[in-house]
């Protein structure tokens, strides 16, 4: 393997890994005290200063077309939702399912785009999607038959179903070329609004008052943030799409590993084989000719 694929995979295992931090910084600020719109505005907001300095110091122009202006609003609200939906999720149910039953955005977006763009759907694309319903009701089904909380599940999965949204409507419209960090930006700026509606102008926004809030603000951020976004780039152009999507198996992995690790929470055997079937099917369709990773490549491009 020569150089470059090494970083290429190198960089595409720094962007899963950091991206399944998630639960490692959200869920100490929630026992802190601190809300889930609170939380979401410190990282959108810490984000935006983080890959503006990026932009800036890689020569990217801010500059917007006027026709790019309501494309952008719309994916920034759809971002946003994806985002408050999963930390929402994350007071209903462990954050390892919650990340798992998230990664099923790339079965979602084949869906998405049979049933209203007429894009073939193969046997091997109906496969997976129905490999991936199986694995959901594998990780539904908790220890001694204790089931997962119905909202919880119903948070996670309007999440992923968002986020699919989110791909599909990048790689219908004129954003389609937008270097993939100048859309991030503007995706994260517009999504901010959420919160600041939601904290009703920052009146009820709950302020960081110890080391390490400010720590795990700054951690969310950083990581799942501006470090997954600029390393999944860099991959997708050192390897290629296909290869990049796959390691996005790594994200679930890792949540499930803080998760268990960090939070002992606790996985059944009826998880791990649901966990498996997840995984299985979401990397057949990223796989697949037609699958998410063109998708993820349109919205990743460097420019």
């Amino acid at each position: 393997m020569d150089n470059v694929k090494l970083k290429g995979y190198l960089f595409g295992v720094i962007a899963s890994v950091s991206y399944g931090l998630n639960p490692l910084f959200a869920l100490p600020l929630y026992a802190s005290g601190m809300l889930v719109d609170s939380v979401l505005f410190y990282r959108y907001a810490f984000a935006l200063l983080c890959l503006a300095v990026v932009m800036k110091l890689s020569g990217q122009s801010f500059a917007l077309k006027r026709q790019e202006i309501l494309p952008l609003m719309v994916m920034g609200l759809l971002f946003s939702f994806s985002s408050l939906f999963l930390f929402e999720s994350f007071n209903y149910m462990d954050a390892g399912i919650a990340s798992t039953i998230l990664f099923m955005y790339p079965v979602l977006v084949a869906v998405i785009m049979a049933l209203f763009f007429k894009e073939r759907l193969s046997l091997v694309k109906a496969l997976s999607i129905a490999t991936a319903f199986v694995g959901i009701t594998f990780l539904y089904e908790g220890e001694g038959g204790v089931t997962l909380n119905l909202t919880g599940v119903c948070f996670v999965l309007l999440s992923s179903l968002t986020y699919a949204l989110y791909i599909v409507g990048v790689n219908r419209s004129s954003l389609k070329e937008m270097p993939g960090l100048k859309l991030t930006f503007y995706a994260i700026l517009f999504g901010s609004l959420v919160y600041i509606v939601r904290l009703r102008g920052c009146v009820d926004l709950q302020l960081l008052e110890s080391a390490d809030q400010w720590v795990n603000a700054l951690g969310l951020a950083l990581f799942p943030s501006v470090i997954s976004m600029v390393t999944i780039a860099k991959s997708i152009r050192f390897i290629g799409p296909t290869p990049a999507a796959i390691l996005g198996a790594l994200e679930p992995l890792t949540a499930l590993f803080v998760g268990v690790v960090v939070f002992h929470e606790r996985l059944t055997a009826g998880n791990m084989v649901g966990i498996v079937l997840v995984l299985a099917a979401v990397t057949l369709v990223a796989a697949g000719p037609a699958g998410l990773a063109r998708l993820k490549a349109a919205w990743h491009k460097e420019g």
